[in-house]
């Protein structure tokens, strides 16, 4: 049954592969579960909204990997979308001080924002527009996504990924690996900002990270399969080791008081098929389009590149950088992010951490359900899922990073068409945190390269179009 819905020989894989590659996959983005819920709540964990919002996390991202599966039968995963979600946090807040409704108000207020941008989503791509747009983007940028989404994932991997908050400024901004540990001028000196405590958890952290990196290198040069997953379970292991042993405490400590029951009562109160559509009036519709507009660029160019950045180090894009079935997948992002405005949350867009999942030989749906299933399980099972620690999910997605730059080697950097774009997009990708802005960014340097140059003959309308609309975003979108 499963050959027949997913076509697993004729993508040269197997049912115990994939779905090593969907395990790997959530491993990686499982982060998402709480943090979501997090941002788009003001951290207010325990409240009836933030329950709700956790609930909409897991029902949103599971329907949209469903489709991802079944209609495009494509190994890539979706969820909530990281600056997505935190512009979103912003506009609720915003709404609150413009209009002072309650956050709560406020919040189902903007879901109309999201249910306005899946909607408009769901239409582009059934008449393809979304799909002309992909083919618009010339290939050389096509080219260069994979490589910087790889810098990007190694940022997040060695920055951004783990923040240990500790004692040496009192509890109340992290210290990053990157940053802070290896930017330190001494140990001493990183040790005496930190703390004790602080310090050795930086250790431990980093030890971590980088066993479970070389436990990945190792084992995939090797050829063993699920190297990532491996490498993952064997960081996660030293670090629980290292917690016991080192820090004195129980990395388990937070199974016994937790709750596995779904709070689906929550959810009914406060974001399902809430929306406030008398608050619309109250933002003005000038604002209300702009926003549709404003969330609608980022996720087209988001989803976008990490669709084809991830295809091309997959080997599912044709001589052109076209991937098949790129309709399917763009639709199944537009159903999730409809299913989301109506759970509660935000944008639901395709993740860069199936970068992941690929890696681990996922070629087809199969891999976007497991994790899929994963998602909608941890509805019941999120505690268990919060105990992989950060630092194990870093090693994977630095090892991804550092393979997508290998994509690198199909860019000529004889062509100044290309490699200027390309060099834009490698330090914009993990200095911005987007990937549609890093796009947009490449979009417009290689038509004004190409317009100077005397060549505006080789730039499509379409890629005028798509430039022209970044210049104004980011300059006089207000």
């Amino acid at each position: 049954m499963l050959e027949r819905l997913f076509k697993l020989k004729e993508n040269g894989t197997n049912a115990k592969i994939e779905i090593i590659a969907g395990l790997t996959t959530f491993m990686t983005m499982a982060y998402i579960i709480a943090l979501n819920p997090n941002l788009l709540t003001n951290f207010d964990a325990g409240s009836a909204l933030w329950n709700g919002v956790f609930m909409a996390t897991c029902l949103a991202s599971f329907t949209g990997m469903v489709c991802m599966a079944f209609l495009a039968n494509k190994p890539f995963c979706m969820a909530p979308g990281m600056g997505l979600n935190s512009f979103f946090a912003v506009v609720v807040g915003n709404v609150v001080t413009l209009t002072g409704m309650s956050y709560l108000a406020s919040f189902q207020t903007a879901l109309i924002i999201i249910l306005i941008e899946g909607i408009v989503f769901i239409v582009l791509s059934i008449f393809n527009v979304r799909e002309k747009i992909v083919e618009s983007i010339p290939l050389g940028i096509r080219l260069g996504i994979s490589p910087a989404i790889g810098l990007m994932l190694m940022n997040i991997g060695l920055g951004s990924n783990v923040g240990i908050y500790a004692e040496g400024n009192g509890f109340t901004t992290p210290f990053y690996v990157m940053r802070d540990f290896f930017g330190a001028l001494t140990p001493s000196v990183l040790q005496g900002n930190m703390g004790d405590a602080g310090y050795a958890t930086m250790v431990l952290t980093v030890v971590t990270m980088f066993v479970g990196l070389f436990a990945i290198v190792a084992m995939a040069k090797k050829g063993v399969k699920g190297a990532v997953l491996f490498g993952m379970l064997i960081a996660s292991v030293v670090y629980w080791i290292g917690s016991f042993v080192l820090l004195g405490t129980n990395p388990f400590a937070s199974l016994a008081s937790a709750s596995f029951v779904p709070p689906v009562a929550d959810m009914m109160e406060t974001t399902f098929f809430k929306f406030n559509f008398a608050g619309l009036a109250e933002i003005g519709w000038f604002t209300v389009i702009t926003l549709i507009i404003t969330f609608c660029v980022i996720d087209m160019f988001d989803t976008i590149g990490t669709l084809v950045g991830t295809a091309s180090r997959a080997g599912m894009v044709d001589e052109n950088g076209n991937m098949p079935h790129m309709k399917e997948a763009l639709l199944s992002d537009a159903i999730g992010t409809v299913f989301g405005s109506c759970t509660g949350t935000s944008t639901v867009t395709t993740f860069v951490e199936s970068a992941a999942g690929v890696e681990a030989g996922g070629r087809t749906g199969l891999t976007a359900l497991v994790c899929g299933l994963m998602f909608l399980a941890c509805m019941f099972i999120a505690p268990v899922a919060a105990i992989i620690p950060a630092a194990a999910t870093s090693a994977a997605l630095i090892y991804v990073g550092v393979l997508m730059l290998q994509g690198l080697q199909k860019v000529d950097f004889n062509d100044m068409d290309q490699m200027v774009p390309v060099s834009l997009m490698l330090i914009g990708m993990p200095v911005s945190g987007s990937i549609g802005h890093a796009i947009g960014i490449g979009l417009i340097s290689y038509t004004i390269m190409k317009v100077f140059g005397g060549k505006a003959k080789e730039v499509s309308v379409l890629t005028y179009i798509i430039s022209a609309l970044f210049l104004v975003k980011f300059f006089l979108a207000v």
